[in-house]
């Protein structure tokens, strides 16, 4: 097998058990709830899923932080005196600076590894977009391609991996700046839902708005209907924030409308959660296009 290691960091939201089947290494954000710290563990193990979308709902203050320059050339020193190459695949750059900073550390320690390779891609995905890529990732490493093709693969597909979403509560997408307050407070009265996605650039697009959170679901349904290939032979992830009835529901509409082949379900993480809260349900699968 080739003598790399995929390596990401928490906002892939991959649940913990599938990351430690896939072998990846995993380096964590951070959040600020009412200014206490807790990292972005993947098993939760610092702040519960449950416990963090609890805080959430009670009106709690959060803020995030990337993985920082130390963390990323701390953990990519170990794999490079291991004897071994890395491919780090990042949080989107429009959505974090994790990226920026994995590559300030590859940078610094290529010039004492000359023999090694680091590579550092920008996924342009957030959540189990991104998780979604790293586990096809981990699929092109174990059917035996090396490093140069697993990282050839990633920047040629991470375009066709579609993210839509919706949201629950408006004024989470507001206080980001993503909307309006206009538009948050008139959305809320009328019970609109709007649809996102995230586009080629990496960044969270409003696209339409429908009214209902049944026909939001609909409508992301839809979307995977239209736009994905090959979907007999897709597993495909959902993730949700803090509401996994709904997610449950939409897995069912879409094994209902399609042959897909698996569905993966998980949490959206603390780090993401704190901008798209609670009632978050997001699908990302292999498309024509994003």
């Amino acid at each position: 097998m080739s003598n790399f290691i995929i390596m990401t960091d928490s906002c892939c939201d991959l649940p913990e058990q599938l990351s430690r089947e896939l072998e990846v290494t995993v380096l964590p954000l951070s959040v600020s709830v009412n200014n206490h710290e807790y990292m972005n563990y993947l098993d939760g193990s610092d702040i519960s899923f449950e416990k963090f979308y609890r805080f959430l709902r009670e009106g709690a203050q959060c803020s995030t932080a990337a993985v920082n320059v130390n963390s990323f050339f701390t953990a990519m020193k170990s794999v490079l005196e291991q004897e071994k190459d890395i491919l780090c695949i990042c949080f989107s750059s429009a959505l974090s600076t994790t990226y920026n900073f994995a590559k300030i550390a590859a940078n610094e320690l290529s010039a004492s590894y000359l023999n090694r390779k680091i590579y550092v891609i920008d996924s342009l995905s957030a959540s189990l977009g991104q998780g979604m890529l790293i586990y096809h990732a981990v699929q092109q490493k174990r059917s035996g391609k090396n490093i140069e093709e697993v990282r050839a693969w990633v920047e040629h597909n991470k375009l066709q991996l579609c993210h839509w979403f919706t949201v629950n509560d408006l004024n989470y997408l507001k206080r980001g700046g993503r909307i309006s307050a206009t538009t948050a407070l008139v959305g809320s009265i009328l019970g609109i839902q709007p649809i996102l996605h995230v586009n080629d650039e990496g960044q969270l697009i409003n696209v339409e708005k429908v009214k209902g959170r049944k026909a939001s679901l609909i409508k992301l349904a839809q979307h995977l209907e239209e736009k994905a290939i090959n979907i007999s032979n897709q597993t495909i992830f959902i993730s949700h924030g803090d509401c996994k009835e709904e997610a449950e529901f939409l897995a069912k509409l879409i094994r209902k409308q399609t042959y897909v082949k698996n569905i993966i379900i998980n949490f959206v993480g603390p780090v993401i959660g704190s901008h798209s809260g609670p009632g978050t349900i997001a699908l990302f699968f292999f498309g024509t296009k994003r």
